[in-house]
């Protein structure tokens, strides 16, 4: 299997991302700089934390225009996995891909802690290898993630199962205690938590690797005959 991690001018956890991919899942990782037009060699999309182009405006709003992005939704729509993490949640949903937006969190404080996570809906390609209603530790780190969308939109989230992870205490003020959502089609998943800083007993926490070895069978499961 073969990954991408995007990096925009401003990424600064795309070291972590490769470092969980390279190091830790031990699958083929590569990083791709935000003027490519092609991902067609790529399994799984990685859009990792930090401040795309300083975040100016808000999060993700210029990044949502870079040359790849329009790479990244075709990808999408072929079903090419796409995982968004913190600013690369915020690029997904300022690129349509999930529904809602971001907004400053409520404390207009930013956040830095492991905060517990109810897993909600495993049978995504994302979380097969958790159990639902488990609670898990995953480290957040940011001023701008308060989940917010329309009632309507919401009640369509929870009758689709498009909520992945909820806050069990929750540090932001996010609608629904929204942590993780996917879309329709079940191949996208935007966090705010961060998954790949989760993934080995230094980071005091490996409930993150989980995510990344879901992935991992939910690719094999499809591609890799006996």
């Amino acid at each position: 299997m073969k990954f991408a991690v995007i990096v925009f001018p401003g990424s600064n956890c795309d070291v972590d991302m490769y470092h969980a991919v390279r190091d830790i899942l031990e699958e083929e990782v590569e990083y791709v700089w935000h003027t490519e037009t092609d991902l067609s060699a790529y399994d799984a999309l990685l859009l990792p934390g930090g401040f795309s182009y300083g975040d100016y405006l808000r999060g993700g709003a210029i990044a949502r225009f870079a040359p790849v992005m329009e790479a990244v939704k075709e990808a999408a729509e072929r079903g090419t996995f796409v995982l968004g993490v913190c600013n690369g949640f915020q690029i997904l949903l300022e690129a349509g891909l999930l529904p809602g937006a971001m907004r400053r969190n409520n404390s207009l404080k930013f956040r830095c802690f492991h905060t517990p996570l109810e897993v909600v809906n495993t049978d995504t390609p994302f979380t097969s290898h958790y159990m639902e209603g488990e609670v898990i530790f995953i480290p957040i780190a940011h001023g701008e993630g308060n989940y917010y969308c329309d009632p309507a939109t919401l009640a369509e989230l929870e009758q689709n199962r498009q909520i992945v992870f909820r806050y069990k205490e929750n540090p932001n003020g996010s609608v629904g205690d929204i942590a993780g959502i996917i879309n329709k089609a079940g191949n996208v998943l935007g966090m705010m938590p961060h998954p790949e800083r989760a993934v080995e007993d230094l980071l005091g926490s490996r409930d993150g690797l989980r995510l990344f070895t879901s992935i991992l069978q939910a690719w094999r499961g499809s591609h890799v005959t006996v």
